[in-house]
Protein backbone atom coordinates (compact mmCIF):
# COMPACT_ATOMS: atom_id res chain seq x y z
CA UNK A 1 0.00 0.00 0.00
CA UNK A 2 0.90 3.04 -0.56
CA UNK A 3 1.65 6.00 2.22
CA UNK A 4 -0.44 8.84 3.12
CA UNK A 5 1.21 12.46 3.33
CA UNK A 6 1.08 12.43 6.93
CA UNK A 7 3.12 8.82 6.83
CA UNK A 8 5.01 10.53 4.15
CA UNK A 9 5.41 13.38 6.61
CA UNK A 10 6.64 11.14 9.65
CA UNK A 11 9.50 9.39 7.77
CA UNK A 12 10.91 12.50 6.66
CA UNK A 13 10.80 13.38 10.47
CA UNK A 14 12.35 10.14 11.44
CA UNK A 15 15.33 11.40 8.60
CA UNK A 16 15.36 14.75 9.51
CA UNK A 17 15.79 14.08 13.23
CA UNK A 18 18.34 11.24 12.74
CA UNK A 19 21.28 12.68 14.28
CA UNK A 20 19.47 13.69 17.35
CA UNK A 21 17.95 9.93 17.58
CA UNK A 22 21.58 8.88 17.16
CA UNK A 23 22.71 10.98 20.20
CA UNK A 24 19.81 10.45 22.12
CA UNK A 25 19.98 6.62 21.82
CA UNK A 26 23.76 6.70 22.61
CA UNK A 27 23.44 9.06 26.08
CA UNK A 28 21.20 6.20 26.97
CA UNK A 29 23.41 3.78 26.31
CA UNK A 30 26.18 5.20 28.61
CA UNK A 31 23.63 5.59 31.42
CA UNK A 32 23.60 1.32 31.79
CA UNK A 33 20.95 1.72 34.65
CA UNK A 34 19.59 -1.59 35.62
CA UNK A 35 16.16 -2.31 37.09
CA UNK A 36 14.53 -0.14 39.10
CA UNK A 37 17.84 2.37 39.79
CA UNK A 38 17.13 3.77 36.21
CA UNK A 39 17.13 7.49 37.57
CA UNK A 40 19.29 9.37 34.84
CA UNK A 41 17.36 7.92 32.51
CA UNK A 42 13.72 7.97 33.25
CA UNK A 43 14.77 11.89 34.06
CA UNK A 44 16.09 12.22 30.57
CA UNK A 45 12.50 11.40 29.59
CA UNK A 46 10.72 12.93 31.55
CA UNK A 47 12.93 16.35 30.59
CA UNK A 48 12.57 15.84 26.75
CA UNK A 49 9.09 14.55 26.64
CA UNK A 50 8.14 18.36 28.58
CA UNK A 51 10.33 20.04 25.81
CA UNK A 52 8.56 18.58 23.18
CA UNK A 53 4.95 19.61 24.55
CA UNK A 54 3.74 16.53 26.65
CA UNK A 55 2.53 16.47 30.39
CA UNK A 56 4.12 13.94 31.93
CA UNK A 57 3.64 12.37 35.28
CA UNK A 58 6.96 11.42 37.17
CA UNK A 59 6.42 8.17 39.14
CA UNK A 60 3.29 6.90 37.78
CA UNK A 61 2.07 3.60 39.67
CA UNK A 62 4.36 4.81 42.71
CA UNK A 63 7.79 3.62 40.88
CA UNK A 64 9.85 6.08 40.93
CA UNK A 65 11.41 5.15 37.69
CA UNK A 66 8.24 5.41 35.73
CA UNK A 67 6.58 8.06 33.57
CA UNK A 68 3.32 7.72 31.94
CA UNK A 69 3.26 11.06 28.88
CA UNK A 70 0.46 12.25 26.91
CA UNK A 71 -0.21 15.11 24.22
CA UNK A 72 -3.24 15.48 22.78
CA UNK A 73 -4.60 17.40 18.88
CA UNK A 74 -8.38 17.27 19.74
CA UNK A 75 -11.29 14.74 20.32
CA UNK A 76 -9.91 11.29 18.63
CA UNK A 77 -8.56 7.87 18.99
CA UNK A 78 -5.72 7.54 21.62
CA UNK A 79 -2.33 5.66 20.10
CA UNK A 80 0.09 3.83 23.02
CA UNK A 81 3.09 3.80 22.63
CA UNK A 82 6.18 3.10 25.78
CA UNK A 83 10.27 3.06 25.95
CA UNK A 84 11.71 0.70 28.57
CA UNK A 85 15.58 1.71 29.11
CA UNK A 86 16.95 -0.65 31.77
CA UNK A 87 20.36 -2.51 31.37
CA UNK A 88 21.80 -5.48 32.66
CA UNK A 89 24.13 -6.26 35.21
CA UNK A 90 27.60 -7.77 34.38
CA UNK A 91 27.14 -6.57 30.86
CA UNK A 92 29.28 -3.13 30.99
CA UNK A 93 30.70 -2.98 27.34
CA UNK A 94 31.91 0.19 25.77
CA UNK A 95 30.64 1.49 21.99
CA UNK A 96 33.76 -0.34 21.01
CA UNK A 97 35.03 -2.86 18.69
CA UNK A 98 36.85 -4.41 21.62
CA UNK A 99 35.90 -5.88 24.68
CA UNK A 100 35.80 -2.94 27.15
CA UNK A 101 34.07 -1.52 29.49
CA UNK A 102 32.47 1.86 29.73
CA UNK A 103 34.68 4.37 30.92
CA UNK A 104 36.11 4.06 34.63
CA UNK A 105 33.70 1.18 35.41
CA UNK A 106 34.35 -2.64 35.78
CA UNK A 107 32.44 -5.47 33.00
CA UNK A 108 30.34 -5.84 36.08
CA UNK A 109 28.54 -2.71 36.15
CA UNK A 110 24.82 -2.54 34.14
CA UNK A 111 24.93 -2.40 30.24
CA UNK A 112 22.14 -2.80 27.17
CA UNK A 113 21.69 -6.29 26.27
CA UNK A 114 18.56 -6.33 24.08
CA UNK A 115 19.50 -3.37 23.68
CA UNK A 116 16.83 -1.15 26.06
CA UNK A 117 18.55 1.79 24.89
CA UNK A 118 17.60 1.73 21.09
CA UNK A 119 14.07 -0.05 21.59
CA UNK A 120 13.39 3.46 23.85
CA UNK A 121 14.55 5.21 21.36
CA UNK A 122 12.49 3.98 18.57
CA UNK A 123 9.61 4.76 20.61
CA UNK A 124 10.22 8.23 21.74
CA UNK A 125 11.51 8.81 17.65
CA UNK A 126 8.02 7.01 16.42
CA UNK A 127 5.90 9.36 19.02
CA UNK A 128 7.38 12.48 17.93
CA UNK A 129 7.55 11.74 14.07
CA UNK A 130 3.29 10.77 15.05
CA UNK A 131 2.88 14.29 16.49
CA UNK A 132 4.82 16.06 13.93
CA UNK A 133 2.44 14.23 11.83
CA UNK A 134 -0.55 14.95 13.55
CA UNK A 135 0.43 18.89 13.89
CA UNK A 136 0.84 18.85 9.67
CA UNK A 137 -1.83 17.20 8.91
CA UNK A 138 -4.76 18.41 11.25
CA UNK A 139 -5.22 14.69 12.79
CA UNK A 140 -6.92 14.77 15.57
CA UNK A 141 -6.37 12.15 18.99
CA UNK A 142 -4.61 11.71 21.50
CA UNK A 143 -0.72 10.00 22.18
CA UNK A 144 0.19 8.04 25.03
CA UNK A 145 3.85 6.92 25.92
CA UNK A 146 4.48 5.31 29.10
CA UNK A 147 8.22 4.69 30.45
CA UNK A 148 8.64 1.20 31.85
CA UNK A 149 11.47 0.37 34.12
CA UNK A 150 13.04 -3.14 34.92
CA UNK A 151 11.57 -5.21 32.22
CA UNK A 152 14.47 -7.15 32.84
CA UNK A 153 12.19 -8.48 36.03
CA UNK A 154 9.00 -7.80 34.59
CA UNK A 155 8.56 -5.08 36.67
CA UNK A 156 6.55 -2.44 35.73
CA UNK A 157 3.84 -3.19 32.95
CA UNK A 158 1.87 -5.70 35.51
CA UNK A 159 1.78 -2.54 37.71
CA UNK A 160 0.89 0.40 35.25
CA UNK A 161 -2.01 -2.17 34.01
CA UNK A 162 -3.53 -2.64 37.50
CA UNK A 163 -3.58 1.27 38.34
CA UNK A 164 -5.66 1.87 35.02
CA UNK A 165 -2.61 3.28 32.32
CA UNK A 166 -3.63 1.38 29.66
CA UNK A 167 -7.09 1.75 30.01
CA UNK A 168 -9.08 3.73 27.17
CA UNK A 169 -6.56 3.38 24.57
CA UNK A 170 -7.41 1.88 21.20
CA UNK A 171 -4.19 0.57 19.81
CA UNK A 172 -0.99 -0.22 21.32
CA UNK A 173 2.28 -0.36 19.61
CA UNK A 174 4.80 -2.91 21.10
CA UNK A 175 8.29 -2.66 19.39
CA UNK A 176 11.62 -4.86 20.68
CA UNK A 177 14.81 -5.56 18.66
CA UNK A 178 14.98 -8.52 17.28
CA UNK A 179 16.42 -11.28 19.72
CA UNK A 180 15.43 -14.14 17.91
CA UNK A 181 15.05 -16.19 14.67
CA UNK A 182 12.68 -16.29 13.10
CA UNK A 183 11.74 -13.04 14.72
CA UNK A 184 13.29 -10.30 12.93
CA UNK A 185 11.61 -7.59 10.85
CA UNK A 186 8.15 -9.40 11.26
CA UNK A 187 4.74 -9.05 13.63
CA UNK A 188 4.16 -11.87 16.18
CA UNK A 189 0.93 -13.45 14.79
CA UNK A 190 -0.42 -16.01 17.13
CA UNK A 191 2.32 -17.49 19.78
CA UNK A 192 2.74 -14.20 22.10
CA UNK A 193 4.92 -13.97 25.07
CA UNK A 194 4.08 -16.68 28.07
CA UNK A 195 3.57 -15.92 31.50
CA UNK A 196 6.02 -14.39 33.96
CA UNK A 197 6.21 -15.22 37.81
CA UNK A 198 9.18 -13.09 39.85
CA UNK A 199 9.39 -12.98 43.47
CA UNK A 200 11.62 -12.64 46.20
CA UNK A 201 12.29 -14.92 49.63
CA UNK A 202 13.47 -13.19 52.15
CA UNK A 203 14.98 -15.44 55.46
CA UNK A 204 15.17 -13.91 58.63
CA UNK A 205 17.02 -15.05 61.50
CA UNK A 206 15.30 -12.52 64.90
CA UNK A 207 16.62 -14.74 67.37
CA UNK A 208 19.53 -16.79 66.87
CA UNK A 209 20.07 -16.96 70.65
CA UNK A 210 16.90 -18.96 71.23
CA UNK A 211 17.99 -22.10 68.66
CA UNK A 212 17.43 -25.12 70.82
CA UNK A 213 17.37 -23.74 74.47
CA UNK A 214 14.46 -24.36 76.69
CA UNK A 215 12.44 -21.91 78.74
CA UNK A 216 14.75 -22.71 81.75
CA UNK A 217 18.27 -22.98 79.81
CA UNK A 218 21.10 -21.42 81.47
CA UNK A 219 22.54 -18.13 80.16
CA UNK A 220 25.86 -18.69 78.51
CA UNK A 221 28.72 -17.03 77.16
CA UNK A 222 27.40 -14.73 74.36
CA UNK A 223 30.33 -15.39 71.50
CA UNK A 224 30.05 -18.79 72.55
CA UNK A 225 26.52 -19.74 72.77
CA UNK A 226 25.07 -22.51 70.11
CA UNK A 227 23.19 -20.34 67.97
CA UNK A 228 20.64 -20.75 65.08
CA UNK A 229 22.28 -22.04 61.68
CA UNK A 230 20.96 -19.03 60.25
CA UNK A 231 19.87 -17.01 57.18
CA UNK A 232 22.43 -18.14 54.58
CA UNK A 233 21.83 -21.72 55.45
CA UNK A 234 17.93 -21.08 54.98
CA UNK A 235 18.48 -19.80 51.27
CA UNK A 236 21.53 -22.42 50.54
CA UNK A 237 18.90 -25.07 51.62
CA UNK A 238 16.16 -23.35 49.43
CA UNK A 239 18.51 -23.32 46.61
CA UNK A 240 19.54 -26.85 46.70
CA UNK A 241 16.05 -28.04 47.59
CA UNK A 242 14.96 -26.00 44.28
CA UNK A 243 17.81 -27.52 41.93
CA UNK A 244 16.97 -30.83 42.66
CA UNK A 245 12.95 -30.66 43.02
CA UNK A 246 13.06 -28.76 39.24
CA UNK A 247 12.32 -31.81 37.56
CA UNK A 248 8.99 -32.46 39.91
CA UNK A 249 7.66 -28.72 39.55
CA UNK A 250 5.64 -29.46 36.39
CA UNK A 251 4.87 -32.09 34.07
CA UNK A 252 7.32 -32.43 30.94
CA UNK A 253 5.22 -30.50 28.15
CA UNK A 254 5.37 -27.18 26.92
CA UNK A 255 8.31 -24.59 27.04
CA UNK A 256 9.59 -23.46 30.74
CA UNK A 257 11.85 -21.55 32.43
CA UNK A 258 13.01 -20.96 35.82
CA UNK A 259 16.70 -18.78 37.40
CA UNK A 260 17.50 -17.79 40.29
CA UNK A 261 19.75 -14.57 41.83
CA UNK A 262 20.44 -14.23 45.45
CA UNK A 263 20.42 -10.27 46.53
CA UNK A 264 23.36 -9.55 48.78
CA UNK A 265 22.60 -8.59 52.12
CA UNK A 266 25.70 -6.53 53.42
CA UNK A 267 26.52 -8.78 56.21
CA UNK A 268 30.40 -9.86 55.61
CA UNK A 269 31.85 -7.51 57.84
CA UNK A 270 30.52 -9.96 60.84
CA UNK A 271 32.52 -12.01 63.22
CA UNK A 272 31.04 -15.07 64.51
CA UNK A 273 27.10 -13.76 64.30
CA UNK A 274 25.07 -16.24 62.07
CA UNK A 275 23.37 -14.31 58.90
CA UNK A 276 20.21 -12.26 59.91
CA UNK A 277 19.02 -11.81 56.48
CA UNK A 278 19.23 -13.44 53.44
CA UNK A 279 17.33 -13.19 50.11
CA UNK A 280 16.98 -15.30 46.61
CA UNK A 281 14.98 -13.74 43.71
CA UNK A 282 13.21 -16.67 41.35
CA UNK A 283 12.22 -15.93 37.60
CA UNK A 284 9.47 -18.49 36.44
CA UNK A 285 8.97 -18.13 32.72
CA UNK A 286 5.74 -20.25 31.98
CA UNK A 287 3.15 -20.88 28.67
CA UNK A 288 0.33 -20.63 31.24
CA UNK A 289 -0.95 -19.04 34.80
CA UNK A 290 -1.72 -21.93 36.08
CA UNK A 291 2.04 -23.56 35.39
CA UNK A 292 3.27 -20.39 37.25
CA UNK A 293 1.16 -21.22 40.21
CA UNK A 294 2.75 -24.69 40.32
CA UNK A 295 6.19 -23.37 40.05
CA UNK A 296 5.30 -21.05 43.10
CA UNK A 297 3.88 -23.59 45.03
CA UNK A 298 6.67 -25.88 45.23
CA UNK A 299 8.79 -22.83 46.21
CA UNK A 300 6.71 -21.61 49.21
CA UNK A 301 7.14 -25.37 50.43
CA UNK A 302 10.47 -25.44 49.65
CA UNK A 303 10.97 -21.73 51.55
CA UNK A 304 8.48 -23.04 54.92
CA UNK A 305 10.60 -25.76 54.85
CA UNK A 306 14.04 -24.42 54.59
CA UNK A 307 12.86 -21.70 57.03
CA UNK A 308 11.50 -25.04 59.67
CA UNK A 309 15.58 -26.16 59.49
CA UNK A 310 17.42 -22.99 60.24
CA UNK A 311 15.78 -21.18 63.17
CA UNK A 312 13.81 -18.52 60.87
CA UNK A 313 10.89 -17.24 59.55
CA UNK A 314 10.46 -15.96 55.57
CA UNK A 315 8.15 -14.04 53.62
CA UNK A 316 7.89 -13.71 49.78
CA UNK A 317 7.75 -10.98 48.12
CA UNK A 318 5.96 -10.47 44.60
CA UNK A 319 8.49 -8.39 41.86
CA UNK A 320 6.06 -9.56 38.89
CA UNK A 321 3.17 -11.33 37.97
CA UNK A 322 2.30 -10.88 34.30
CA UNK A 323 0.02 -12.33 31.98
CA UNK A 324 0.46 -14.23 28.66
CA UNK A 325 0.06 -12.53 25.49
CA UNK A 326 -3.41 -11.71 23.61
CA UNK A 327 -2.79 -11.91 19.49
CA UNK A 328 -4.61 -9.64 17.31
CA UNK A 329 -4.68 -10.43 14.14
CA UNK A 330 -5.74 -7.06 12.67
CA UNK A 331 -3.40 -5.50 14.60
CA UNK A 332 -0.53 -7.20 13.27
CA UNK A 333 -2.17 -6.89 9.97
CA UNK A 334 -1.86 -2.92 10.29
CA UNK A 335 2.03 -2.88 11.13
CA UNK A 336 3.33 -5.74 8.55
CA UNK A 337 1.28 -3.20 6.01
CA UNK A 338 3.82 -0.40 7.32
CA UNK A 339 7.23 -2.71 7.52
CA UNK A 340 6.48 -4.06 3.84
CA UNK A 341 6.56 -0.50 2.42
CA UNK A 342 9.06 0.65 4.68
CA UNK A 343 11.11 -2.65 4.48
CA UNK A 344 14.09 -3.56 6.82
CA UNK A 345 16.96 -1.66 7.87
CA UNK A 346 20.35 -1.30 6.01
CA UNK A 347 23.62 -0.72 6.80
CA UNK A 348 26.11 1.96 5.63
CA UNK A 349 29.59 1.28 4.84
CA UNK A 350 30.27 2.53 8.35
CA UNK A 351 28.31 0.11 9.99
CA UNK A 352 29.28 -3.26 8.17
CA UNK A 353 33.19 -1.46 8.58
CA UNK A 354 32.27 -1.52 12.37
CA UNK A 355 31.12 -5.13 12.15
CA UNK A 356 33.85 -6.71 10.20
CA UNK A 357 36.89 -4.76 12.34
CA UNK A 358 35.16 -6.77 15.69
CA UNK A 359 35.54 -9.74 13.51
CA UNK A 360 38.97 -8.96 12.50
CA UNK A 361 39.83 -7.91 16.65
CA UNK A 362 38.07 -11.87 17.52
CA UNK A 363 40.93 -13.12 14.76
CA UNK A 364 38.23 -14.41 12.57
CA UNK A 365 38.31 -13.51 8.80
CA UNK A 366 36.67 -10.40 8.25
CA UNK A 367 33.42 -10.81 5.76
CA UNK A 368 32.46 -8.49 2.75
CA UNK A 369 28.78 -9.16 4.15
CA UNK A 370 29.55 -9.49 7.73
CA UNK A 371 25.88 -9.66 8.87
CA UNK A 372 23.32 -12.35 8.76
CA UNK A 373 20.74 -12.30 6.33
CA UNK A 374 18.05 -12.05 8.26
CA UNK A 375 18.94 -8.62 9.57
CA UNK A 376 18.21 -7.29 5.75
CA UNK A 377 15.39 -9.39 5.18
CA UNK A 378 11.90 -9.24 6.00
CA UNK A 379 9.73 -12.31 7.03
CA UNK A 380 5.66 -12.20 7.15
CA UNK A 381 4.13 -12.84 10.61
CA UNK A 382 2.72 -16.39 8.93
CA UNK A 383 6.13 -17.51 7.70
CA UNK A 384 7.49 -16.39 11.23
CA UNK A 385 4.67 -18.19 12.99
CA UNK A 386 4.99 -21.63 11.22
CA UNK A 387 8.72 -21.56 12.00
CA UNK A 388 8.32 -20.53 15.05
CA UNK A 389 5.30 -23.83 15.93
CA UNK A 390 7.90 -25.96 14.15
CA UNK A 391 9.45 -26.23 17.63
CA UNK A 392 6.10 -26.37 19.91
CA UNK A 393 4.22 -28.59 21.30
CA UNK A 394 0.60 -28.15 19.82
CA UNK A 395 -1.03 -27.41 22.98
CA UNK A 396 1.62 -24.80 23.80
CA UNK A 397 -0.46 -21.85 22.88
CA UNK A 398 2.89 -19.14 24.48
CA UNK A 399 6.21 -19.08 24.53
CA UNK A 400 9.45 -17.18 25.92
CA UNK A 401 7.85 -14.22 28.53
CA UNK A 402 7.96 -10.52 28.47
CA UNK A 403 5.67 -8.04 30.12
CA UNK A 404 4.28 -6.67 26.94
CA UNK A 405 1.96 -9.00 27.70
CA UNK A 406 0.01 -6.92 30.12
CA UNK A 407 -0.82 -4.21 27.40
CA UNK A 408 -2.58 -6.60 25.39
CA UNK A 409 -5.70 -7.35 27.83
CA UNK A 410 -6.15 -4.03 27.61
CA UNK A 411 -6.20 -2.32 24.42
CA UNK A 412 -5.31 -4.22 20.63
CA UNK A 413 -1.82 -4.41 20.47
CA UNK A 414 0.85 -5.41 18.07
CA UNK A 415 3.88 -6.91 19.08
CA UNK A 416 6.65 -6.08 16.28
CA UNK A 417 10.54 -6.81 15.53
CA UNK A 418 12.62 -4.74 13.60
CA UNK A 419 16.86 -5.92 13.24
CA UNK A 420 19.51 -5.33 15.31
CA UNK A 421 22.96 -6.16 13.45
CA UNK A 422 23.85 -9.96 14.01
CA UNK A 423 26.84 -10.99 12.93
CA UNK A 424 27.57 -13.74 10.93
CA UNK A 425 29.93 -16.85 12.36
CA UNK A 426 31.98 -19.64 11.03
CA UNK A 427 30.60 -23.52 11.64
CA UNK A 428 30.80 -23.86 15.01
CA UNK A 429 32.25 -20.47 16.39
CA UNK A 430 30.18 -18.74 19.24
CA UNK A 431 30.29 -14.52 19.81
CA UNK A 432 31.20 -13.14 22.88
CA UNK A 433 28.27 -11.78 24.27
CA UNK A 434 29.87 -8.46 24.51
CA UNK A 435 29.75 -8.03 20.90
CA UNK A 436 25.96 -7.90 20.82
CA UNK A 437 26.06 -5.31 23.38
CA UNK A 438 28.47 -3.70 21.89
CA UNK A 439 26.88 -3.44 18.12
CA UNK A 440 23.93 -2.12 20.29
CA UNK A 441 25.46 1.06 21.40
CA UNK A 442 28.12 1.55 18.13
CA UNK A 443 25.88 4.47 16.34
CA UNK A 444 26.67 3.17 12.82
CA UNK A 445 25.30 -0.17 13.79
CA UNK A 446 22.71 0.75 15.82
CA UNK A 447 20.84 3.75 14.28
CA UNK A 448 18.95 1.72 11.06
CA UNK A 449 17.19 -0.44 13.62
CA UNK A 450 16.17 2.40 15.66
CA UNK A 451 15.38 4.77 12.84
CA UNK A 452 13.40 1.41 10.83
CA UNK A 453 11.48 1.03 13.57
CA UNK A 454 10.68 4.48 14.70
CA UNK A 455 9.33 5.02 11.18
CA UNK A 456 7.22 1.80 11.53
CA UNK A 457 5.75 3.06 15.34
CA UNK A 458 5.20 6.05 13.53
CA UNK A 459 3.37 5.25 10.32
CA UNK A 460 1.11 2.49 12.22
CA UNK A 461 0.31 4.85 14.55
CA UNK A 462 -1.34 7.24 11.77
CA UNK A 463 -2.90 4.64 10.10
CA UNK A 464 -4.60 4.03 13.10
CA UNK A 465 -5.51 7.12 13.74
CA UNK A 466 -6.95 8.04 10.33
CA UNK A 467 -8.46 4.91 9.18
CA UNK A 468 -11.43 3.81 11.51
CA UNK A 469 -12.07 0.54 9.72
CA UNK A 470 -8.62 -0.67 10.74
CA UNK A 471 -9.47 0.57 14.53
CA UNK A 472 -12.76 -1.13 14.47
CA UNK A 473 -11.83 -4.21 13.05
CA UNK A 474 -8.71 -4.44 16.12
CA UNK A 475 -11.63 -3.49 18.90
CA UNK A 476 -14.06 -6.36 17.48
CA UNK A 477 -11.19 -9.03 17.16
CA UNK A 478 -10.18 -7.89 20.63
CA UNK A 479 -13.71 -8.31 22.53
CA UNK A 480 -14.07 -11.85 20.73
CA UNK A 481 -10.64 -12.91 22.08
CA UNK A 482 -11.73 -11.31 25.56
CA UNK A 483 -15.43 -12.27 25.76
CA UNK A 484 -16.81 -8.70 25.60
CA UNK A 485 -13.49 -6.27 26.06
CA UNK A 486 -12.26 -5.68 29.56
CA UNK A 487 -14.22 -7.67 31.89
CA UNK A 488 -15.83 -10.15 29.10
CA UNK A 489 -15.50 -13.43 30.34
CA UNK A 490 -12.64 -15.01 28.91
CA UNK A 491 -10.47 -11.65 29.88
CA UNK A 492 -8.11 -11.64 32.42
CA UNK A 493 -7.77 -9.64 35.11
CA UNK A 494 -4.51 -7.86 35.93
CA UNK A 495 -2.45 -10.10 38.49
CA UNK A 496 -0.54 -7.93 40.36
CA UNK A 497 -1.72 -7.21 44.16
CA UNK A 498 1.36 -6.04 45.24
CA UNK A 499 3.49 -2.75 45.42
CA UNK A 500 6.04 -2.15 43.45
CA UNK A 501 9.04 -3.61 44.76
CA UNK A 502 11.11 -0.55 44.65
CA UNK A 503 13.13 -1.08 48.08
CA UNK A 504 15.07 -4.41 47.42
CA UNK A 505 18.63 -3.98 47.09
CA UNK A 506 19.25 -4.25 43.38
CA UNK A 507 22.14 -2.81 42.32
CA UNK A 508 22.67 0.23 41.62
CA UNK A 509 25.86 2.92 40.86
CA UNK A 510 26.87 4.73 43.92
CA UNK A 511 28.83 7.85 44.33
CA UNK A 512 31.30 7.22 47.60
CA UNK A 513 34.50 8.65 48.84
CA UNK A 514 35.86 6.31 46.11
CA UNK A 515 34.27 7.86 43.57
CA UNK A 516 31.39 6.92 41.26
CA UNK A 517 30.98 2.82 40.60
CA UNK A 518 29.15 0.02 40.32
CA UNK A 519 27.66 -0.98 44.19
CA UNK A 520 30.15 -4.34 43.66
CA UNK A 521 33.31 -2.76 44.23
CA UNK A 522 35.78 -2.91 41.44
CA UNK A 523 38.56 -5.84 41.68
CA UNK A 524 41.23 -3.47 41.01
Amino acid sequence: MAFTSAQNTACAFVDAKAQDLSQWTRTIFEFGETAWREYESAAWYVHRLRAEGFTVEEGSGGMPTAFAARWSNGAGPSIGMYAEYDAVPGNCQAASTRREPRGTLSFEAGGHTDPHSGLGMSGLGGLLATKAAMEKHGITGTLRFTGEPAEKVRGSKPIHAAKGYYDGLDAMLSFHPFYMLPLCNTVRWDTHCGAAYAMIYRFICDEPEKWGRSDDAPIVQAHSAVRAPGANDALMMMYMASKSLRDSMLTHSGGWSISEAILTAGQATADNLPAGLAEIQYMIRVPTIAMAEQVTAVLDRNAASAAAMTGCRYERHWVSKSRPGLANHAMADVVWDVMKEIGAPKWSEEGLAAAREIQSNLGLAPLERPLIDACEQLISPQDAEAILRRDLPPSQLNSTSDDYTDMSWHAPTARFYVARPALKAPEGFLYPSWVMNALGGIPATIDPMVQTAAKTIACAALRLLQDKLAREAARREFNARTGGGIGGSTWLAPLCDYPAPIHFRWPEYVTTARGREWWIPRFA
